[in-house]
């Protein structure tokens, strides 16, 4: 395994520095835990593998939640000075399964990233209280160690019709934040499995920008209506395609949870355990964030929703060596309740 001297020399940290600079550079590789065979030299090498791109990427994802959320920012820093590293589980983000303007439809939106990069969907997740469907996407080459994405989609037309119209005229004139060439870069990563490290530097910053919000402030009565019949669907209203949540993969979740509530910092009350009893899942409640509305008036207005959320999962071993990577319907529901105010 490579020590820190040799880590400037690897490829993930090339293009990291590139894009981010050295500071942030350094510092996700302090914070975050790297699977060794993304540590090699680069040397005269110039393609950026796959799973090289697709660790990159939610190292960047990671670093935003951190930024977006201060609880999760201070147990990161805790991590650091005590010269630990996290291991970056999972990422997850929301989706709406309707017409999204230049946007496509639902999941697909991401589905055309993560399937270049080497992710697969392994497993559909009915999350039926809610009135949506959750889809893990799991690297093909390093499944335990690159994180997965756990992508949900909500269906409009399980609500009302007016709802279905508010969900509309909120998400109905989405952009399209990738642009042309890096639709074609990700088309070559599909076919060779790599691409150029130019074209690389390219297109991991548009990949960061499918994270996030792709169209206007919405009204506040839609806001209003869309909160009455689904809390979550009111949250993608202000917050978009963001990840609700980051997720670190520790060995005793209920022993994290004792500490950061110990150091007074808000936590879920109760640990969710999937049906199969071998993973366990709590979080930090989501912060509060200020938000821009247009007004029945056409004026901009300001208030306080919830934004995006930490969660903590232990992950035990469904066979000898192999860890249970399966998402739970019940544990997931119950996790989506962070970003509720109630």
């Amino acid at each position: 395994m490579l020590t820190m001297p040799n880590l400037h020399e690897t490829t993930v940290w090339a293009l990291l520095d590139r894009v981010v600079g050295t500071v942030r550079t350094v510092r996700l590789f302090e914070a975050l835990t790297v699977h060794p065979s993304m540590l090699q030299p680069r040397g005269e090498r110039d393609r950026v593998t796959r799973a090289e791109l697709a660790q990159a990427l939610t190292m960047l994802l990671f670093e935003d939640v951190t930024r977006r959320v201060p609880n999760a920012g201070a147990y990161v820093g805790d991590a650091i000075r005590a010269g630990q590293k996290l291991t970056f589980d999972h990422g997850a983000l929301r989706t709406v399964a309707t017409d999204n303007g230049a946007l496509p439809n639902g999941e697909l939106a991401f589905r055309r990233i993560l399937e270049p990069l080497g992710f697969e969907c392994r497993d559909i997740y009915p999350l039926d209280r809610i009135g949506m469907t959750g889809r893990a996407f799991t690297h093909k080459d390093l499944p335990e160690s690159i994180a997965q994405f756990f992508v949900s989609e909500l269906h409009p037309e399980r609500f009302s019709p007016t709802f279905q119209a508010a969900v509309q005229r909120v998400v109905g004139n989405s952009r399209d934040p990738l642009p042309l060439a890096s639709k074609d870069m990700l088309g070559e990563l599909a076919q060779k499995g790599s691409l150029g490290f130019e074209d690389a530097t390219q297109l991991l910053p548009n990949l960061v920008c499918c994270f996030d919000r792709q169209h206007q402030e919405p009204r506040w009565s839609d806001y209003q209506t869309l909160l009455a019949e689904s809390k979550e669907m009111a949250w993608i209203a202000t917050e978009g395609n963001a990840f609700n949540h980051a997720t670190d993969r520790v060995a005793d979740v209920v022993a994290v949870a004792d500490r950061q509530r110990q150091l007074g910092r808000p936590i879920k009350e109760a640990v969710e355990v999937s049906t199969s009893g071998r993973v366990r899942q709590t979080a930090f409640r989501a912060v509060m964030v200020e938000r821009l509305f247009l007004g029945d008036d056409g004026a901009l207005r300001a208030e306080q929703v919830p934004g995006s959320f930490h969660e903590f999962i232990t992950r035990a071993e469904e066979a000898p060596g192999v860890l249970d990577l399966r998402f739970d319907s019940g544990n997931a529901t119950a996790i989506f309740k962070m970003t509720s105010k109630s």
